[in-house]
């Protein structure tokens, strides 16, 4: 007896293409909304740059936005810039008259440092020239600071010793002594040094600190600033350095000192990226850096000498020595990408996978309809063929054989009435056609009775 072979393959495989597409639009959605982690290096060691920046990395993740910052230590900035260069890191600390990646470009600059020497006004030193013989003292420093005072000196004649004997220096000469902060005072009085000088930040309450100090040990209880007056021509010469201005009555206002604006030069800290790095990210990190710098000063008053590279318009930016990132710039004059100018390219794609799984879902219901309006067909022919084979049957025990194959028959096709949508005229004639096979078969098992 022959059995019916339904399909039930087909069924079954034809989901796989709405599944991959909705998978596809699940990978795209979470794509866009995941949090993007970018590698920060940070530098120097035990300096504010790296505290501010674990600071605003912690400050990310609490307010959940779409950067997270993996924050990557090292010993100095020649390092963090290397790390830079070499791809290990996605941003970084970076001082320029140190090392200069030369894949970065600058999203803030986080603090600012001058180079100038506070004198008692007793001591006679006017300006930069009157140091020739003198001693200098300066905090304990790093090695980059010294390498600046020495380029200073250098551009106006004069040799850095910084591992003088004790009384003057010679006279083409200047004297480096290291001092502690709380020995300044001490230090200018007893004559061990004649002036202070700084690599910092005006502003800091370290500057004003050391200012009080020369002056506590001025006689008078007045201070000399001195900067660089030729700061254009030093500029000139190492470019990676940045004319800075010592506002007049910074540190104090009665009298007024400086009496009057100090010009100098110095260097700065910087937050560079790669110059690869999209427009879109580069713009996010600087938005939330600024936006977070109040919440960051609470903790790391450091956080409020956080400013933006100064420029004159775009092409100034991009052209400088110093150049700026691009996606800074976008922040800068406000006009960041919008969500829909970012994501573009997703959006076209998430809106194409969903005409697709549209298109899909459609197709999938009419061609899983037919197959299941073709089931039933070919149920109702194969009871037609028993119908008509049965009238020409003799033999009992296949007219017993046929009966089960129609019972087999309506079962199934009632499974498929119960489980799924059926058109009322397929189910009409499947109805017709088992009770013809089994009025047939039935009269026939009766002949032969």
């Amino acid at each position: 007896m022959r059995k019916l072979a339904l399909p039930v393959g087909r069924e079954a495989l034809l989901p796989l293409g709405l599944a991959v597409l909705l998978v596809l639009g699940a990978l795209t959605a979470f794509q866009v909304t995941r949090p993007t982690t970018l590698t920060i290096a940070v530098a120097p060691e035990g300096g504010t740059e790296p505290a501010l920046l674990r600071a605003y990395a912690d400050e990310l993740a609490r307010r959940r936005l779409g950067i997270r910052l993996k924050v990557l230590p090292f010993a100095g900035v020649r390092e963090s810039a290397e790390a830079l260069k070499a791809g290990k890191a996605d941003l970084a600390v970076v001082r320029p008259d140190v090392a200069m990646p030369g894949n970065g470009l600058t999203l803030a600059v986080l603090r600012e440092l001058a180079a100038f020497v506070a004198a008692p006004a007793a001591s006679g030193i006017k300006g930069v020239p009157d140091l020739a013989g003198r001693r200098l003292g300066m905090l304990a420093s790093r090695t980059a600071d010294r390498t600046l005072v020495g380029d200073l000196a250098a551009h106006h004649g004069l040799e850095l010793l910084t591992e003088a004997a004790s009384g003057s220096a010679p006279q083409t000469a200047v004297a480096l002594v290291p001092v502690a902060e709380a020995d300044v005072a001490a230090a200018l009085g007893a004559g061990r040094i004649d002036a202070l000088v700084l690599v910092t930040t005006p502003t800091s309450p370290a500057a004003r600190r050391l200012v009080d100090h020369v002056r506590a040990a001025s006689p008078d209880g007045e201070v000399t600033l001195i900067g660089v007056p030729d700061a254009a021509a030093v500029l000139a010469r190492w470019p990676r350095l940045q004319p800075v201005t010592v506002p007049a009555a910074l540190f104090g206002g009665n009298p007024r000192l400086p009496a009057e604006d100090v010009a100098t030069v110095g260097s700065s800290y910087r937050l560079m990226a790669r110059a690869d790095l999209s427009r879109s990210l580069a713009a996010e990190v600087t938005q939330h850096l600024f936006e977070m710098r109040a919440a960051l000063a609470e903790t790391v008053p450091a956080a409020e000498d956080v400013t933006h590279p100064a420029y004159e318009d775009t092409a100034d930016a991009t052209s400088a020595r110093l150049p700026i990132h691009p996606g800074a710039i976008d922040y800068y004059e406000r006009e960041q990408e919008t969500f829909i100018e970012r994501y573009e390219s997703w959006i076209y794609l998430v809106a194409i996978l969903a005409g697709g799984v549209g298109s899909t879902a459609a197709w999938l219901r009419q061609r899983l309809g037919r197959i299941r309006r073709e089931r039933i067909e070919v149920a109702t022919a194969r009871l037609l063929e028993l119908r008509s084979e049965a009238r020409r049957e003799t033999d009992r025990a296949r007219l017993e054989g046929m009966a089960g194959e129609v019972d087999d028959l309506a079962a199934s096709i009632a499974r498929h009435a119960l489980n799924r949508p059926t058109e009322p005229r397929t189910l009409a004639a499947a109805n017709v056609a088992i009770e013809a096979a089994r009025s047939t078969v039935g009269r026939a098992r009766a002949g032969t009775g």
